[in-house]
C-alpha cells in the first residue's frame, strides 16, 4: 500500500515544508505555493530512502529533519502546502513525529505533537520554547550576527575612533582596565572595540569588497575631554591593543529564523577565503563570497558550490589543462553586505577551498552529500 502510494505520486511532497515548519516563515513570503511545486516529480522530491516516521531528537536542526526526506532541502518552498493540523509551524521539539501518510492521492507529511514534553525515563519533562529546534546550527553563526562587521570603503577607517593608549602606560587591556581613544564617539552607552582584519579583494578585478573588523570587546563610555574619549573595558576576547577601532554599537536585530531559497537572479561567483584562516573547507563551516547584495543576495538564499578541476598536463602538448569542476557542496548566505557575503556551509561531499565557484543550485541534481 505505502509503494503503491509513493511510487504513482512523486510530483507533490504535500505539506512538508509546513509540516517540519522550518521555522523560516514560510507563509509570509510571496510567490510561494502549490503551483510551484507541480515542476517537481517524485523523484526529484523525496530521498530514495525517506523513512514512513522520524522522531525528533535533541541536536536535530530542521535543516537536517528535512534532508531526511527532501532530496534538496533548497526546494522547501516549491513544496510547500499549508497543513492545517499544525498549530504553531514555527516550533518543532524533540519528541515530535514527523510521519509520511497518503495525502488524498498525494504524499504528504504530517507532524505528531509530542505535547511539549520529552520523556525521560523515569520522568517527564515539559520542554520549555527555548529548546525548540533551530533551523539551522546558530551557534556557528552567532558571532557573525552579533559582533562582526564589514564596511565597504577603507577611506572610512580614517574618519573612525581607534585606541590610542592603556592605562598606566599598558600596552594591552582587557576587562576592567581603562583606556583612551581618539576621535568622535557618538553616544553614551557601550560601545565596540574591533580589529582590523582581513581585507576581501576581487580576484579578477582587484576591486577591495570589504574590510573586515573582527569584534575584539566592549567598553563603557565615561568621558570625554576634547578629542579624547575615555573608555572601560566590561568585557574582551581578546587583548585589546592600541590602533584597535572604536565604533558605537550596531542596533540590529539578531535573526534566527532563516527562510533558505535560491536566488532569483543568476549568481556566478567564488569562495574569497574562510574567517580564520583555514584554506579547506568542511561542512558548518563560515565561508566569505565575493558577492553581495548588489548582485542580489539576501539572508537564506542558497547556492551550490562547485569543486574547483584539478588542473592536469595534457599528456601529448603538454599545455596545463583545467578539468571541469564537480557541484561539491550547498552554502547559505546568512549576513549579505552590499560587495561581499558570509555564508554556512550546510553540505559537503568533498572538501570545499578557497576559490571553488559559487553559482545557482541545479534543479534535478542530486544535491552534494550532507
Amino acid at each position: 500500500m505505502r509503494q503503491t502510494t509513493r511510487g504513482g505520486m512523486r510530483r507533490w511532497l504535500g505539506s512538508l515544508g509546513q509540516a517540519v515548519a522550518l521555522g523560516l516563515a514560510m507563509a509570509m513570503v510571496p510567490g510561494v505555493g502549490a503551483a510551484q511545486a507541480q515542476g517537481l516529480s517524485w523523484d526529484e522530491s523525496l530521498q530514495r530512502d525517506a523513512p514512513d516516521r522520524y522522531t525528533v531528537v535533541r541536536g536535530d536542526t530542521l535543516w537536517d529533519i528535512s534532508g531526511r526526506f527532501l532530496r534538496h532541502p533548497w526546494q522547501w518552498p516549491e513544496v510547500w502546502q499549508v497543513n492545517p493540523q499544525i498549530r504553531n509551524p514555527h516550533l518543532i521539539y524533540p519528541g515530535d513525529v514527523v510521519y509520511l501518510y497518503d495525502c488524498n492521492g498525494r504524499p504528504c507529511l504530517g507532524l505528531e505533537r509530542g505535547q511539549g514534553e520529552v520523556r525521560l525515563s523515569p520522568e517527564v519533562r515539559t520542554t520549555p520554547h527555548r529548546e525548540a529546534i533551530e533551523p539551522i546550527p546558530l551557534q556557528a553563526i552567532q558571532h557573525f550576527l552579533r559582533e562582526h562587521r564589514v564596511i565597504d570603503d577603507p577611506e572610512d577607517l580614517d574618519e573612525l575612533a581607534y585606541v590610542v593608549a592603556g592605562d598606566d602606560r599598558r600596552l594591552v587591556s582587557g576587562a576592567g582596565d581603562r583606556l583612551y581613544a581618539r576621535g568622535s564617539v557618538e553616544g553614551r552607552g557601550r560601545v565596540g572595540i574591533y580589529r582590523v582584519g582581513e581585507r576581501y579583494l576581487d580576484s579578477a578585478s582587484g576591486e577591495l569588497l570589504g574590510l573586515e573588523l573582527e569584534s575584539v570587546g566592549q567598553a563603557r563610555r565615561m568621558r570625554s575631554e576634547d578629542d579624547i574619549v575615555v573608555l572601560e573595558v566590561t568585557t574582551s576576547s581578546q587583548e585589546v591593543r592600541n590602533e584597535d577601532i572604536v565604533l558605537p554599537l550596531e542596533s540590529r536585530e539578531l535573526i534566527t529564523q532563516f527562510y533558505p531559497r535560491p536566488p532569483e537572479r543568476e549568481v556566478d561567483g567564488r569562495i574569497l577565503a574562510v574567517p580564520g584562516g583555514v584554506r579547506f573547507i568542511g561542512r558548518l563551516q563560515v565561508v566569505a563570497l565575493d558577492r553581495g547584495r548588489r548582485d542580489g543576495l539576501e539572508a537564506g538564499h542558497v547556492l551550490m558550490v562547485e569543486q574547483q578541476g584539478e588542473l592536469v598536463s595534457d599528456p601529448r602538448t603538454s599545455e596545463a589543462l583545467r578539468l571541469p569542476g564537480e557541484d561539491a557542496g550547498l552554502v547559505m548566505i546568512f549576513r549579505p553586505y552590499e560587495k561581499m557575503s558570509y555564508g554556512l556551509v550546510m553540505q559537503a561531499s568533498r572538501t570545499l577551498a578557497v576559490g571553488d565557484r559559487v553559482h545557482n543550485p541545479r534543479q534535478g541534481l542530486d544535491a552534494a552529500q550532507r
